[in-house]
């Protein structure tokens, strides 16, 4: 379906299911010790596409001219403020307390990548929480322990299940990668067909 070898940059099991969905072959390949930090004044949408940015930099010089590198970061944004991966099981319960009964947004952004050129696009989808008790939250969080995911949820498991009023944009993106718009992107630029 491609000329190139599809790279897929991301120690997330979520990540690499979506991008199987697409029947295209793949090889995941992580770097240790990338930095995911970003200039404080960016917002929103930006922020993880400055990180899906600077992670594809730290592996270019590593490519093969026909290998093409997918790099993504996806942010949790509540009122203007990032509630990136929980420290511990307080954070995540204080994190899907702010979350409970507002609507939130989930940014991902994506970075497609060759030795000779480099397209990025953000993706962005409202969820809507309802309110949640103290006793279903420290039920997720403890059952679940969502500490590997930003905002302390993971969508697909019972906090979606049991939480989540409505979603508008992609689910897909909600889990970690926008992968219709990631198709549209590599059939548009790199001629996957």
């Amino acid at each position: 379906m491609t000329d190139y070898k599809l790279i897929l940059a991301s120690n997330s099991p979520r990540r690499r299911e979506l991008l199987a969905g697409l029947d295209l072959d793949f090889e995941v390949r992580v770097l240790p010790g990338i930095d995911e930090g970003y200039p404080a004044e960016l917002q929103g949408g930006d922020i993880p596409l400055y990180i899906a940015k600077e992670k594809a930099q730290a592996y270019v010089a590593q490519l093969q001219p026909d290998e093409l590198l997918i790099t993504a970061d996806t942010i949790v944004w509540l009122n203007g403020q990032v509630l990136e991966k929980p420290a511990d099981e307080a954070d995540a319960f204080r994190m899907l307390r702010q979350l409970s009964g507002n609507t939130h947004q989930v940014f991902t952004g994506v970075c497609l990548t060759t030795r000779e050129r480099q397209v990025a696009f953000s993706c962005c989808t409202d969820v809507t929480f309802s309110r949640l008790t103290d006793d279903e939250i420290t039920h997720y969080v403890r059952r679940y322990r969502p500490f590997d995911k930003a905002g302390s949820y993971g969508v697909q498991e019972w906090i979606g299940y049991v939480g989540v009023e409505s979603i508008n944009g992609s689910f897909y993106n909600v889990m970690g990668l926008p992968v219709q718009r990631l198709y549209t992107a590599l059939k548009q630029n790199f001629s996957i067909k």
